[in-house]
């Protein structure tokens, strides 16, 4: 989980053109834009993971873009690495707010999933976003406290130096060495083991939804971990249906209730893991996504908060092709 993401280095050849063409001392405004542009969907990743949220994530990048064309950064050797801790430090001072205000149970909520559905492309900024972040890692990074949040991401995801961190949260090296220390120890013990590949993936969740379809037990007891844990967020509007479910015949007994009231499924891909998206009448109802490591379901997200459902922009064809 340390160094570089993948979806970082597939961008440095063209970061390394922008540095050429834009460098950070030009000040003209234009080209300081285009040079931005080019860092944006590393800036987006970098907020996704620290917020777990696609409309704040959003925000703060174009907090970014604000402090960038307000600053002189004629002296600023690393454009890319400035705009990251740049990003880091306003979600951060937006984690502070967050936690201050909150008032959703942690243990029920869910971060913003990027979802698509399971046979098209997926877009190239879906693909910045869910390179190697899964729904369930966001959950966990959920119950970090700020500081330990920034420090884990950007040291251990995007491979940012204690020093400049440490100016970031107002702490020593060494302090900060610990803050990350602290949010690695609690991310590897709540982390499941790697999964099967992608298709055996959708052949576990496709045999889930069969046996669930089916009302068959002992086909749900063979797909799930006896440990099974399952996470739903019901939103504001079906407060009463968020619920934390642990052990597999209890997960089972929720999933025989869910499906008397489906009527229809269309597969999808939920942070680049196997889902399906519950549609009733035409509308989104629920999206429930899977951990799974080995050949067992260890993890299941249903998210069934119907505003975040309904902003998720899936299309008529797409929502019509539910079977």
């Amino acid at each position: 989980m340390t160094g570089r993401e993948g979806g970082d280095r597939r961008v440095d050849a063209e970061k390394e053109r922008a540095d050429l063409e834009f460098p950070a001392e030009n000040g003209d405004k234009e080209l300081l834009a285009r040079r931005f542009e080019a860092d944006r969907n590393h800036l987006r990743a970098v907020a996704y993971r620290m917020l777990g949220s696609l409309s704040e994530a959003e925000d703060a990048v174009q907090e970014a873009w604000l402090k960038l064309s307000r600053a002189d950064v004629s002296a600023v050797e690393n454009l890319s690495g400035w705009l990251t801790t740049v990003v880091g430090r306003v979600c951060l001072d937006m984690l502070r707010s967050r936690s201050s205000r909150r008032e959703d149970p942690l243990e029920y909520y869910l971060p913003d999933p990027v979802v698509r559905v399971a046979d098209t492309t997926d877009p190239e900024h879906a693909a910045e976003l869910t390179e190697t972040v899964g729904l369930a890692l966001l959950v966990v990074l959920e119950t970090l406290s700020p500081a330990e949040r920034l420090a884990f991401v950007l040291h251990d995801m995007f491979a940012v130096s204690f020093d400049e961190i440490a100016r970031i949260v107002d702490r020593t090296p060494a302090a900060t060495r610990q803050l990350a220390s602290r949010a690695r120890r609690r991310v590897q013990d709540a982390t499941p083991a790697p999964g099967p590949d992608p298709r055996r993936q959708r052949e576990i969740a496709d045999a889930f939804l069969a046996a669930a379809n089916g009302g068959d037990f002992e086909g749900l007891l063979a797909v799930l971990d006896p440990d099974v844990v399952l996470r739903a967020d019901g939103g504001r509007v079906l407060a009463g249906a968020s619920k934390l479910v642990r052990g597999a015949e209890a997960v089972i007994s929720q999933a025989l209730m869910y499906a008397k009231f489906r009527q229809a499924s269309l597969p999808v891909v939920v942070n680049g893991a196997p889902a399906f998206l519950s549609v009733v009448k035409g509308r989104p109802a629920a999206l429930m996504s899977f951990t799974i490591a080995g050949d067992r379901i260890v993890g299941l997200q249903v998210l069934a908060d119907l505003e975040r459902l309904a902003a998720l922009g899936f299309t008529k064809e797409e929502l019509a092709r539910a079977a």
